[in-house]
């Protein structure tokens, strides 16, 4: 029997969080209206993860399982996951438990309300730093200011998508991912489910700082134009400064030739400024023909090692 629901878990290094990962959605499987399937994405975990999968499949048929053949990333795992979702409702979670598996059971009474898109929009952040939550809450309406489309604030990867929307997803050949903003780009009908975060169950934090920016580049990166008008308008501006600078040190080489601005100093000022202008304008248009450049290898999202659960081997155009 085709699954009704799937849901999607992106596992790297969790082996800690599993057994009770697993008690609290298997318990969830039990009580929703259909048939479920679990499909826990193994992103080239280096500890004992992919054992206790294979464990977990062993003792529940319900549970599948991807395993990549080296780390990918967060969000290739979960785009693996919506190419091997078979449900009609699909649903995406972290391993960590920050992301309550009962509340999906709210976003399931929503998608039967006719809502294709239900995402999980965070009011509260428990046990995090100061740092990391300003942060967040900086860059989501950074990334909403710049972004061509409507991006909601404060709302990861938590979500339950409706089988026409994970279609969407899967029919979009890009490589740097930004699921959220791409949840937003396909548009359907889509409502929030604010909750309180929680704080990690056991382990250490996966998403470093450095891979948040990293994320966090991608998302403005793949939904706005802004940076490149930037780089124009700082280069105008570089401009019209050293035009300013042409002018005034004439003035004080011939009509101020004591002023105490005259000289050396000034001049190294301004080859420092216009430098860092120019390397700032580089630096942003390195970003995008970056991406231009990974997209134009053409090489497959991911490769894979052990796929198991599953009627078919793989999707046969996504590996």
């Amino acid at each position: 029997m085709m699954p009704k629901y799937s849901l999607i878990v992106p596992i790297y290094n969790e082996e800690e969080n599993l057994p009770e990962l697993y008690q609290r959605i298997s318990a969830l499987m039990d009580r929703l209206d259909g048939p479920t399937e679990l499909i826990l994405v193994n992103d080239g975990s280096r500890d004992r993860s992919l054992e206790l999968i294979r464990s977990l499949r062993d003792r529940d048929r319900r549970v599948c399982y991807v395993s990549f053949a080296r780390n990918f990333g967060h969000q290739t795992a979960v785009t693996a996951g919506l190419h091997f979702a078979r449900g009609q409702a699909i649903a995406i979670l972290d391993a960590d438990l920050q992301d309550p598996p009962e509340l999906i059971l709210d976003m399931v009474h929503l998608w039967q309300q006719d809502y294709q898109v239900v995402y999980a929009q965070r009011i509260a952040r428990r046990q995090e730093n100061w740092f990391k939550r300003l942060m967040a809450y900086c860059f989501y309406r950074i990334l909403r200011r710049l972004s061509d489309i409507d991006i909601p604030t404060d709302a990861g990867d938590f979500c339950l998508l409706d089988r026409r929307v994970v279609d969407a997803l899967n029919a979009m050949p890009e490589r740097s991912r930004y699921l959220r903003g791409l949840r937003s780009w396909v548009g359907f009908r889509q409502i929030a489910l604010p909750f309180r975060r929680d704080p990690r169950f056991a382990g250490e934090v996966k998403y470093t700082f450095l891979k948040s920016l990293s994320l966090a580049i991608d998302g403005i990166i793949s939904f706005s134009k802004v940076p490149l008008r930037l780089a124009t308008y700082l280069g105008l501006f570089a401009a019209l400064v050293a035009i300013a600078s042409i002018l005034l040190v004439f003035y004080w080489r011939f009509l101020e030739p004591g002023s105490p601005l005259t000289g050396m100093a000034t001049l190294t000022a301004l080859v420092f400024f216009l430098g860092a202008v120019q390397l700032v304008c580089i630096g942003i248009l390195g970003e995008y023909v970056g991406r231009i450049y990974e997209e134009v290898k053409g090489r497959p999202i991911y490769t894979l090692a052990e796929v198991a659960g599953f009627e078919e081997a793989m999707p046969p155009e996504r590996c």
